[in-house]
């Protein structure tokens, strides 16, 4: 542990050099989650740097989600959440959102969902396909002029998939992803004819499969459900490879 509270040197500001010494610490877990680090004074000790540069480190990492200050009982880390991870994603794709972004989106959708969905027909539980079942049902009673409902219901469909897949990596990469098509869909498929009938019998097709525990037949429905997609998307998106 001495390692890591060695004094700092001079090349970044010291709050820097603090926050970037405690986040390797954090990553090597020479600093376990839920462990309680040092008071301030023997922080600024073990650094040799003043209270302010030392506040101004544990305030960055405190605002990343790395370290909890709890005043009367001390600070502790905590470590990144897979909420935290997707907040950081979806603020990086609202500010990128473009239609080369749009494209790139789509492609990433074709490499991985059908896997996903065939992943998630091994690994579902009753109440993935209850959420499923109800989310369908939604979906045929959404008044068709409602384009932003049935964004949403599209949204929601996708990520209930992702997260019955049951693996984090693949919440964490997908959801972000989900949360854009609300957007995508407003910017391309309100003019689109019969659109709502295709999703709606693709996410049947999708949702039987995995009911049933089809990988094979999850995987080849959401294949052929974005292949649709990307066709609709070429067409709307002039310029931008898909």
């Amino acid at each position: 542990m001495d390692d890591v509270f060695r004094k700092i040197g001079s090349q970044l500001t010291l709050s820097q050099k603090i926050e970037r010494r405690l986040e390797e610490a954090i990553r090597e877990k020479k600093l376990p989650i839920g462990s309680k680090l040092p008071t301030e004074r023997e922080l600024c000790a073990s650094f040799g740097v003043s209270r302010t540069a030392l506040r101004e480190a544990l305030r960055r990492l405190s605002a990343r989600g790395l370290v909890k200050i709890t005043k009367g009982s001390g600070m502790y880390v905590t470590g990144l959440k897979i909420d935290d991870a997707i907040r950081n994603l979806n603020l990086y794709y609202d500010m990128q959102f473009d239609q080369n972004l749009i494209a790139q989106i789509i492609q990433v959708r074709r490499l991985f969902e059908p896997n996903i969905a065939g992943l998630a027909a091994i690994q579902r539980n009753r109440n993935d396909l209850s959420d499923l079942q109800d989310n369908i049902e939604k979906f045929k009673l959404c008044d068709p002029d409602n384009i932003q409902l049935e964004a949403d219901l599209d949204n929601k469909f996708h990520l209930t998939i992702a997260k019955a897949a049951r693996n984090p990596i693949v919440q964490i990469s997908m959801e972000p992803i989900y949360s854009l098509l609300p957007r995508m869909r407003s910017l391309v498929y309100a003019n689109v004819e019969g659109e709502k009938s295709h999703t709606l019998e693709y996410h049947i097709k999708i949702f039987n499969a995995i009911n049933e525990q089809d990988e094979t037949a999850a995987t080849e429905f959401m294949a052929e459900h974005l292949k649709r997609t990307t066709d609709i998307y070429k067409k709307y998106l002039h310029g931008a490879f898909i």
